[in-house]
């Protein structure tokens, strides 16, 4: 019944828009891209976005896709090492399917990084050469004769506690295998000349101890799925002032700083029934990356290393619902929100009960009339951030923390809707999260109010700026991706060949 008032009162919203106060531009940060102080000094371990939804792939409505995203601002041309993953790190993506806030599935992803070493003859003596592609051939097949290294990985399933729970490795459907290669990145269009086909070779279907069916892995780099106008933004919104009428062109007019970057995806395909119980079809996700508590730097790395990592894994990145911890959490608790799990969101609450960016939208704007909802606590944000919108969303019995949550039983969107549920589509943001869902305005929108107009956690008249179309200017629609897995385009080349 909520989803029919919603996509009703949606598209009444939408016509009288205009009428309203038009279209406002708004800062916006990127979703998770260097959000918190200590992770900015371990990028390899940064997560930059997580998408958790029901597969459109045609054929596919049975899976749901998991796309965790690492290293941001990744520039195309950075070489001669590119951008491997941390074989000292733990990658996981969490699963509660029960409403505890509490991890019942969990997928880990450890890695592993060869240097295959290969030599030139130089006058008679055999030298190491400086880069990870020999020049041998063109690269177009899996572990390639031209690379000079090769990264894999390995992928194990844990049920129940993510360190004490039992532990079984996902293998591949075809032989067996425990181990599974990543593509090089996209160096160039000379060494590697058709990137997208080399990069399908790496698509993997597995089995996953203890579900029907078996599932899809990708490890690769991709074209960053994320659109922001950041330079401006950080530069105390140095931005044009808001129009005060109605502007059809304000959600395309920013520059999107993150056009020209790379990120590496970490994506699987899932059976439904292999992540959501039989009685509950609500499930929460949320990915992690840990590292070792202790670190010795080696003052002779070529002995052993250039370190050696030991004790117990230390979690130093999270991330579900987007945005959070980069404009909802203070600065001084975006360290500890990195380390912390969704069981222990107790600590972080002010933050959504009592926002401070609804107040910085009134102070940056109320030469336009802008004003901050009124309602407190803030129970419509506790909905969308810490519990899903009930009939939406929200587990029959639900413990308030921070994590995306997908209701697996909403059919796949014949046409996505890329403000999601507040524009009319149940199977859009907030009930998941797809890549082409425009999370900055539909997050905007929702925080000065949205859902106070639909009457859940407030009433209309707690949101006097509620019903305005608020716009990062940033644009993202479905179009902009992929209608298969990975669903994230391939990556930017490192260079064009000529």
């Amino acid at each position: 019944m909520l989803n029919k008032t919603i996509s009703k009162h949606a598209l009444g919203l939408s016509l009288i828009a205009g009428a309203i106060a038009g279209a406002f531009t708004l800062p916006a940060q990127a979703s998770s891209h260097r959000e918190a102080p200590y992770v900015t000094r371990q990028p390899k371990t940064d997560a930059t976005d997580f998408y958790m939804f029901r597969s459109y792939e045609s054929g596919r409505s049975g899976y749901v896709t998991l796309i965790a995203n690492y290293i941001p601002l990744q520039e195309p041309g950075g070489g001669p090492n590119y951008y491997a993953m941390d074989p000292d790190a733990l990658y996981e993506i969490h699963i509660d399917n029960n409403g505890d806030a509490k991890e019942d599935l969990t997928f880990q992803f450890r890695f592993n990084y060869q240097n295959k070493d290969t030599k030139l003859n130089v006058n008679g003596k055999q030298v190491s050469i400086p880069l990870i592609i020999n020049g041998a051939s063109d690269i177009n097949s899996v572990n390639s004769a031209a690379a000079n290294v090769r990264e894999t990985y390995s992928i194990n399933v844990v049920r129940g506690d993510r360190r004490a729970g039992s532990r079984q490795p996902v293998t591949n459907a075809s032989g067996g295998g425990t181990s599974f290669d990543k593509p090089l990145d996209n160096i160039g269009n000379k060494s590697i000349s058709d990137y997208a086909s080399y990069a399908n070779k790496h698509i993997y279907e597995v089995n996953i101890p203890g579900c029907q069916g078996t599932g899809r892995v990708f490890v690769g780099q991709r074209k960053d799925p994320f659109v922001v106008n950041l330079g401006e933004t950080f530069d105390l919104i140095n931005i044009k002032a808001p129009a005060t009428a109605f502007d059809p062109n304000a959600e395309r007019a920013a520059t999107d700083s993150l056009a020209k970057y790379n990120v590496t995806s970490i994506a699987m395909e899932v059976p439904v029934s292999c992540l959501a119980t039989s009685t509950e079809p609500v499930i929460g996700g949320w990915t992690t990356a840990s590292l070792r508590q202790g670190r010795l730097l080696n003052p002779s790395p070529s002995n052993g290393g250039a370190s050696k990592e030991g004790g117990a894994w230390t979690q130093v990145s999270r991330l579900g619902m987007p945005l959070v911890n980069e404009v909802v959490i203070g600065l001084k608790d975006k360290d500890q929100f990195n380390a912390s799990k969704p069981s222990g969101d107790g600590q972080f609450a002010d933050y959504v009960t009592n926002p401070t960016l609804p107040l910085l939208v009134q102070t940056l704007f109320s030469s336009a009339g802008v004003k901050a909802p009124t309602n407190y606590p803030r129970n419509d944000l506790v909905a969308a951030f810490l519990t899903g919108v009930k009939g939406v969303n929200q587990p029959a019995n639900v413990v308030a923390s921070e994590m995306l949550r997908l209701n697996t039983s909403t059919p796949v969107a014949a046409t996505q809707n890329r403000l999601g549920v507040i524009g009319g589509d149940a199977a859009g943001f907030p009930n998941g999260r797809r890549p082409g869902d425009d999370v900055v305005d539909i997050a905007l929108r929702v925080v000065m109010g949205r859902l106070c107009k639909l009457n859940i956690g407030c009433a209309p008249a707690d949101a006097p700026a509620g019903d305005i179309d608020f716009t990062d200017g940033a644009y993202v629609d479905s179009s902009m991706f992929d209608n298969a897995f990975p669903y994230v385009k391939a990556p930017l080349a490192g260079s064009v060949k000529h």
